[in-house]
């Protein structure tokens, strides 16, 4: 049966050591140009904040959704997504940011259980701004000994489990090196 092709960024699903799942919080700069869904990869920037990811970069971890003043009600807000350019000095973004987190995410095509503990990239930085979720998958093509995440295993969903078509899901983890908190250094 063919994978249902929809894209929903990188879901927490479990912890590798049976901990429990939580986010931290982190800033957004106010006026921040680029809009950030939940399930979208997000680095680590200077003073503690935070930005969206590019493919390839050193991720902190995943957006789980923020919380500020809207700047033109006055009102206290929570949004699956940081609308860009917000204007509040207030923004506050909840992260996924341990790395023995374990996320579900689709391929971009076909992925297989031969590729299990392979690296990739992600792809996309859209999303819905009326879901508020991320449209990221991974970069199926970059498959190879490195990248941000590693998989660990073929999605249990029923709807998106078969390895015989594009856009099966995946369980991945960030692979060390490209995860802020598995480096060996520091980031200046």
């Amino acid at each position: 049966m063919a994978n249902k092709d929809a894209a929903f960024g990188f879901r927490p699903v479990r912890h590798l050591s049976g901990g429990l799942i939580r986010t931290n919080e982190y800033a957004i700069a106010a006026n921040y140009g680029t809009a950030i869904y939940q399930g979208q990869c997000v680095i680590a920037v200077t003073a503690g904040g935070i930005e969206a990811a590019g493919a390839g970069n050193v991720i902190l971890g995943v957006f789980g959704g923020c919380f500020y003043t809207d700047p033109t009600t006055g009102k206290p807000t929570f949004s699956n997504h940081y609308p860009a350019s917000t204007n509040a000095s207030d923004i506050v973004a909840q992260v996924y940011d341990d790395p023995r987190i374990v996320f579900e995410v689709q391929h971009d095509g076909t992925g297989t259980a031969a590729m299990n503990f392979g690296g990739f990239d992600f792809v996309g930085t859209g999303g819905s701004t009326l879901s508020g979720r991320s449209s990221q998958e991974l970069d199926t093509s970059t498959v190879t000994t490195s990248g941000q995440f590693k998989q660990i295993g073929i999605s249990k969903d029923p709807n998106n489990s078969d390895t015989g078509s594009a856009n099966c899901n995946a369980y991945v983890v960030p692979n060390t090196g490209e995860h802020s908190y598995l480096l060996t250094t520091a980031l200046a």
